[in-house]
């Protein structure tokens, strides 16, 4: 290992760490509050209110279009946020980012519904939607590298996880703040206004948020990019040039996981209300939420434990498991019981904490440290389109064509195995400090060529 190898390698002070970790984890929680949030209120008040129609399946077939509107928008914000990423630093282009996912969230507190305006109430949500996406697709991939870029080799699978705490974190919070407000006021009451309060609560979030990464420096990593002159100049160009297998894996092992979470955390609710289990609205938010809360712990655990066994087998593993789990999953909801549907949310959502935990070092690791926040922005952005955007919507149509669940289930365990390809597809980097090693512009091509 070269000297400058180990000086990239070399630790940060831990305080420094845990407060890069608190940053990562702040942006995510904020970002999947708001989309916990908006895919609860999918299900139970927008396709009521914004979404009037005669047939109950259609009114919430075009609600859940309206949720992946947040996914098409992503790819933009991936390549105009991962850019910038990749040319002038991770925190500041983060604090945009941030910003805009709140100030999105918050705005759709304050719409008219399509009962007040018509037709556009729903255009208006499906704009703030838009822009909600948009600011996704260049969080997660600079709230990744905020953590995992402070962190040494050798436990980047934890410290990376933080982005994906959020995750559980958020929708929690969401959940939590959805389960108080249906059971102390009357339906009619958060129909009308409660559910804007929730929405309009995220602005918290936000202040919290910005707070925390303003006291942050840059990246380690990206400061001594800097120092050498080697920040890319055209990064989504060079992606797209040099790096396609990698791109391309990258995108694939995320279909699985999006899936997995559209169903156990999204499209769950629908299920089971209206499936076999005709649970009410508050069991129903209490299944995920006590799942949410359990990978909170689970998905650094899954982090950690990836740093020593491998990433690659560990995700894999938990792919298989979380596709022949769906089947089990919809035998036990045909049963009517509230314990049976919490148990099988539960570790559903446990299948998906070891794929999305050692994600993100994962996918960190298939590109260089100077295209790496454009590389995993445009992997996590197009994945989710293909994986989580639709999923919610074909789910409705599969269970409108076969009521019974297991088609939708065969979808879940589809998408496990185009995870396993894009594993399969994926570099294991070898030496860990090929992750953060940088080497100058012109040799970077020729560097990936060998892989």
């Amino acid at each position: 290992m070269s000297k400058q190898a180990q000086a990239d390698a070399a630790p940060v002070e831990r305080r420094t760490l845990y407060k890069a970790f608190t940053a990562s984890l702040s942006g995510t929680a904020l970002e999947w509050y708001d989309f916990a949030l908006y895919g609860a209120a999918t299900a139970v008040v927008f396709n009521k209110l914004f979404f009037p129609d005669d047939d109950p399946a259609m009114a919430t077939i075009k609600a859940f279009l309206t949720y992946a509107a947040g996914y098409i928008s992503r790819p933009i914000g991936g390549i105009v946020f991962g850019r910038l990423g990749d040319r002038i630093g991770r925190k500041r282009v983060l604090v945009w980012t941030l910003v805009l996912i709140g100030a999105a969230t918050f705005g759709i507190a304050f719409l008219p519904t399509y009962a007040q305006a018509g037709l556009w109430g729903p255009a208006l949500l499906v704009l703030l939607r838009f822009l909600q996406g948009v600011g996704v697709g260049g969080e997660w991939g600079g709230a990744v590298l905020l953590s995992s870029e402070f962190s040494k080799p050798g436990e980047r699978g934890l410290w990376a996880s933080a982005a994906q705490v959020g995750v559980p974190l958020g929708s929690v919070l969401a959940n939590l703040v959805l389960i108080v407000m249906t059971a102390t006021m009357p339906a009619e009451a958060f129909l009308s206004w409660g559910w804007r309060l929730a929405f309009g609560f995220s602005i918290v979030l936000v202040g919290f948020g910005l707070w925390i990464r303003h006291t942050l420096e840059e990246t380690p990593v990206f400061q001594r990019l800097l120092e050498r002159g080697e920040a890319a100049k055209a990064p989504v160009t060079e992606v797209l040039r040099t790096q396609g297998r990698a791109l391309t894996g990258a995108i694939l092992c995320r279909v699985g996981p999006d899936v997995l979470y559209a169903f156990f955390a999204v499209f769950v609710l629908v299920w089971l209300k209206t499936g076999p289990n005709r649970l009410s609205d508050a069991e129903a938010l209490t299944c995920t939420m006590v799942a949410g809360a359990l990978q909170v712990v689970t998905m650094p655990f899954a982090g950690w434990l990836s740093d020593r066994t491998s990433r690659k087998w560990l995700y894999g593993t938990a792919a298989v498991a979380g596709g022949a789990w769906t089947f089990v999953f919809i035998a036990m909801t045909q049963t009517r019981s509230f314990g049976l549907a919490l148990l099988g949310v539960v570790l559903g959502l446990v299948c998906h904490s070891f794929m999305y935990a050692p994600q993100a070092a994962h996918i960190a690791e298939q590109f260089h440290a100077r295209l790496r926040y454009t590389g995993s922005s445009l992997a996590y952005t197009f994945a989710g389109i293909i994986g989580g955007g639709f999923a919610p919507s074909v789910f409705a149509v599969l269970i409108a064509l076969a009521p019974n669940g297991y088609m939708v289930a065969g979808y879940v365990l589809l998408a496990a195995v185009v995870t396993l390809i894009g594993l399969a597809m994926g570099r294991r980097v070898v030496d860990e400090v090929d992750a953060v090693e940088t080497v100058p512009a012109e040799q970077h091509a020729g560097h990936h060529a060998g892989h």
